[in-house]
């Protein structure tokens, strides 16, 4: 059947309570009570946070109301890149803002794979296992500024030793298991780990896949690495036969104490974790973002651009080698529940994510 929409046609508009209850809507109105901005479209809003680059970025600080230590009273210093400072002088902690935003009782995670039914995570028990792994993280030594890398695949697990890492002050950086040695080393070995959380195995396409000989080859080639922490996701018994320092997650949550927790304060900028470019022009090249520039415009893109709310579900399929998936996590700071998904797309049938969707 031909399609009788044409160029340049009006194909959806939103409708005036849809706009009326939108997050962007609620910005706009506040930034007319406090600030005395009016703005009569999105296209002004907009021309003014371009414009008015230091006003901008300060009224997000605000709105959203960041919790920090410490705070400065410009958004900016500097008259052109490289030498821009944003918020010098502020001290805050990523993760902190994602709990001081959380309801204890509320989902904060749907987690499914491909052989395991859909569970939910509690933001209680998110803090708790969080509070606890930072602890234990702080017992072999893990303190601010060290690289901490993770060769896991889309499971909480992952996310808790992100929010455990970063609470610390230690810098994160993550591969997906799909990925072969080489391709691990040649993020890894640039930015010399203090401690690799990785997987003995994974599910993808309905097969299991050994991971252990590329966790031996990892901890044999990376030589600052003192500890591996194992994550047990396979049937398989045969332990890993690399280095002796290597310990299973479930033990070594037994080392830390959630009661001797605190957020580590650190400068605006100081580095939350590493990504990386594909590689496709010599080594990947290793991004750097910080705890304060992430937070701002991850709380920026999933509240005003995304409209997500307490009680939505977000999901993208993605694994944990992608910035999507440090964006995902993102939307638990708009009070959303995020859902993971461990396995492939298509595996058993098509369907299989809408199945999913509709189940979430």
């Amino acid at each position: 059947m031909k399609s009788t929409i044409k160029d340049g046609d009006l194909i959806w508009k939103p409708s005036e309570k849809t706009i009326e209850d939108a997050n962007l809507t609620g910005y706009m109105k506040w930034l007319e009570k406090n600030h005395g901005h009016t703005f009569d479209s999105y296209r002004s809003l907009w021309e003014w946070s371009v414009v008015s680059v230091d006003d901008f970025w300060r009224s997000l600080m605000d709105y959203f109301g960041i919790a920090k230590s410490t705070s400065s009273l410009t958004a900016l210093q500097g008259s052109h890149m490289p030498e821009f400072n944003w918020f010098h002088g502020t001290e805050l902690n990523y993760v902190e803002n994602f709990f001081v935003r959380a309801n204890d009782s509320d989902r904060a995670l749907i987690v499914k794979s491909e052989d395991q039914p859909s569970r939910v995570m509690s933001w209680s028990e998110l803090q708790t296992a969080t509070y606890t792994l930072a602890g234990a993280l702080r017992t072999i030594g893990v303190e601010k500024g060290d690289r901490v890398v993770a060769f896991l695949p889309n499971i909480p697990e992952a996310l808790i030793a992100l929010f455990a890492v970063a609470s610390i002050g230690a810098i994160w950086s993550s591969c997906s298991p799909d990925f072969g040695s080489r391709s691990v080393l040649d993020r890894f070995q640039q930015i010399e780990p203090k401690v690799l959380f990785a997987v003995d195995g994974y599910r993808y396409n309905g097969k299991l896949h050994d991971r252990r000989q590329v966790v031996e080859a990892l901890q044999m080639l990376l030589p600052t690495l003192e500890r591996t922490i194992l994550v047990h996701h396979t049937d398989v018994e045969q332990e890993v036969n690399g280095a002796s320092n290597t310990i299973y997650w479930s033990e070594f949550m037994e080392k830390g104490n959630r009661n001797d927790f605190w957020f580590e304060q650190v400068a605006f900028d100081h580095p939350l974790w590493v990504l990386y470019s594909s590689g496709t022009t010599g080594l990947p090249k290793p991004i750097v973002q910080g705890h304060g520039g992430i937070l701002l415009e991850h709380l920026k893109m999933t509240v005003l651009h995304l409209d997500l709310k307490p009680g939505d579900r977000f999901f993208w399929y993605t694994s944990t080698g992608w910035m999507m998936w440090n964006f995902l996590v993102g939307g638990l700071l708009a009070g959303a529940t995020i859902v993971l998904y461990d396995g492939s797309p298509a595996y058993p049938t098509l369907n299989v994510l809408w199945q999913f969707a509709d189940e979430a």
